[in-house]
């Protein structure tokens, strides 16, 4: 993280740490049309666990903590240019519970390139976040402005 950002809480305060933690993505392809992800510390905690495949008919995927419980539930928005993404407190839907979203940084890209809007930001024009990386290796940088604040 960089040391002159303030810790941002998209989530909430369970998910932030004043250090850097590293953390391993494990996919699991269960079907054709699912796969289910795990995030565990080095010591090999569950942290996080994602299900929800490309294919998936509900374009959805739902995010849970160890417990099981909904933490945020992503929704791919139908008919959209860029492909965007509607992230939400637990599973709810709700216009109150919305986090942010996440859309493709132009409609026709090479590389991975998504733009992340809190919540917050009414304007477009102005993203949060620029993720980049592969999808293929779960490489993954999140930029704030220029500086790197996370990578997976």
């Amino acid at each position: 993280m960089a040391s002159d950002d303030q810790i941002i809480k998209v989530v909430g305060d369970r998910f932030c740490v004043p250090y850097t933690m590293e953390l391993l993505v494990k996919r699991k392809i269960q079907s054709f049309s699912n796969a289910h992800y795990d995030v565990f510390d080095t010591t090999g905690n569950v942290l996080l666990q994602v299900d929800g495949g490309v294919w998936n008919l509900h374009k959805k995927r739902v995010m849970k903590d160890p417990s099981g419980l909904p933490v945020v539930t992503l929704r791919e928005k139908g008919l959209s240019w860029k492909q965007q993404w509607l992230i939400h407190q637990g599973e709810s839907s709700e216009r109150n519970h919305f986090l942010c979203g996440v859309q493709r940084s132009s409609a026709l890209q090479l590389k991975n390139n998504l733009d992340v809007y809190l919540a917050s930001n009414c304007k477009e024009a102005d993203r949060d976040f620029r993720v980049t990386g592969s999808f293929t290796s779960l490489s993954f940088k999140v930029r704030r402005g220029n500086s790197i604040i996370a990578e997976v």
